[in-house]
């Protein structure tokens, strides 16, 4: 999907995106804890392979999720996405990271987050 959002557009949806990836956070904290507990120790509090499954459905879900919406989703760890956009005429990236509690942040699409300026 090649959606182009507007910075009030993406400011609505960022309260989900942040309710999202709270889930994520969780997910992926969960994840690397069965992994290293079933390689060290062989179980997991946690649970085992049916419970590693379904972390990774539901974090694959929320991802697509998030696709489907036109937002690109740059990385899980930290959770990293960018709303396409354009301001004065020239493509950019809003960008928001985790921890970060609004969008106040953009970057030229071709810069990357290298390239992040505030709002």
């Amino acid at each position: 999907m090649d959606r182009i959002f507007t910075l009030d557009e993406a400011r609505t949806l960022l309260p989900g995106v942040i309710e999202d990836a709270r889930a994520v956070i969780s997910a992926r904290a969960d994840l690397a804890e069965i992994d290293h507990d079933r390689r060290t120790r062989g179980r997991s509090e946690l649970g085992g392979l049916p419970e590693l499954k379904g972390l990774q459905a539901r974090i694959e879900e929320i991802l697509s999720g998030w696709s489907e919406q036109g937002i690109e989703v740059k990385g899980i760890a930290p959770v990293l996405v960018d709303f396409p956009s354009e301001l004065d005429g020239v493509s950019v990236r809003l960008c928001w990271i985790e921890g970060e509690r609004e969008l106040g942040w953009y970057h030229r699409t071709e810069l990357g987050f290298a390239g992040r300026r505030p709002l």
